[in-house]
């Protein structure tokens, strides 16, 4: 059944959201085309950089991405309270980043004295941009509509590029949180593009490892994690891959955080992704991540969703307590991903 967006999102509930979109006409976002042989790589450049460079404009931040060759993938913090404690200069000087405004505007900017019915005029347009400024359908509005007219240039070709619709599933907790973040990283591990974390280019967990690694520097679009990327004390991977530097000083001025240190991520991200390559669950208990412990998440179930967090979950992913609150919210008897909840998170 389809749901109004507004019962999808409500930032009461939780400001974490996991949203993917999808293309249409077998269009491609990157890779290269089977049938035509023509390869749409550079597209992958487009998607990441409007993603963080959306989050200069929006109240929006940035915990994840990743892009494949029909669809991507962004987790999204919205921050409505730095929405609301924006001066209406900062609203104005946001929105005319991507967007002409009006003489109105214009004019109070340049200081220029207003009448009183310019000012009412200016007081309405920039609150109505300031609710714009942490609207998830907006950020994903001007996300999409500006790779689409890019593609379809570059294809000569007209219409819809992307599905008429994204979808969000809000995440209600912690648990959910971590697990769409694993989700949304693995993507290439999971569909046999790479074999590690650190191969899987156009994911956030790449730019953090490299950044991590001193190879390029940490890009502040990206939310930091919990004491952030250079608190990351032990070298990261297995044994089987040898070790890699720890870069320092890395820093970010973002206040938000993602609440779990880098290095457990990291480790459960590679435990994660050797469980995928292997094709098997086997003893998931022995050696399992200490942050599923301290969250008191299942791990075979954690594996699981790995696999199929998209497919489980609906429009909310949460603890099996959290669901049942969601489905009460909402106003309807059933919230998939029930089963899955209980199966892993509890």
């Amino acid at each position: 059944m389809t749901m109004p967006r507004s019962s999808i999102v409500s930032l009461d509930e939780t400001p974490w959201y996991h949203c993917v979109s999808r293309c249409v006409r077998r269009a491609f976002l990157c890779g290269k085309d089977k049938v035509t042989g023509k390869d749409f790589s550079h597209r992958r450049g487009w998607i990441a950089e409007r993603i963080k460079k959306l989050s200069e404009v929006f109240c929006i931040h940035v915990a994840g991405y990743a892009v494949m060759s029909n669809h991507y993938h962004v987790i999204l913090y919205v921050d409505r309270d730095m929405a609301l404690s924006l001066d209406d200069r900062e609203v104005i000087e946001r929105w005319t980043r991507l967007f002409q405004g009006t003489d109105v505007m214009r004019k109070f900017m340049d200081g220029e004295e207003l009448t009183d019915g310019e000012r009412d005029v200016l007081l309405r347009s920039v609150e109505e941009i300031r609710g714009r400024l942490y609207s998830l359908s907006w950020y994903m509005r001007t996300l999409n509509e500006y790779v689409a007219r890019l593609a379809n240039k570059e294809d000569g070709a007209r219409g819809r590029f992307w599905e008429g619709r994204y979808k969000s599933q809000a995440l209600l907790d912690e648990k959910a949180l971590l697990a769409a973040l694993a989700y949304v990283d693995l993507n290439p591990v999971r569909a046999g593009i790479a074999k590690y974390p650190e191969e899987s280019e156009f994911t956030s967990v790449y730019e953090r490892i490299e950044a991590m690694n001193g190879k390029k520097a940490y890009d502040e679009r990206l939310m930091p994690f919990k004491g952030n990327v250079s608190n990351v004390s032990k070298e990261y991977g297995p044994s089987e891959r040898g070790h890699s530097k720890v870069a320092k000083g890395v820093s970010c001025c973002h206040v938000t955080e993602i609440p779990y240190e880098f290095h457990e991520y990291l480790e459960l991200v590679d435990w994660t992704a050797r469980h995928i390559r292997k094709e098997g669950l086997g003893h998931v208990d022995v050696g399992a991540p200490t942050i599923l412990k301290r969250l008191g998440i299942e791990p075979k179930g954690f594996l699981e969703l790995s696999r199929s967090f998209l497919k489980e979950f609906g429009h909310a992913v949460g603890d099996s307590m959290r669901l049942r609150k969601r489905s009460a919210f909402v106003g309807v008897r059933f919230v998939k991903g029930m089963r899955a909840a209980r199966r892993a998170l509890g």
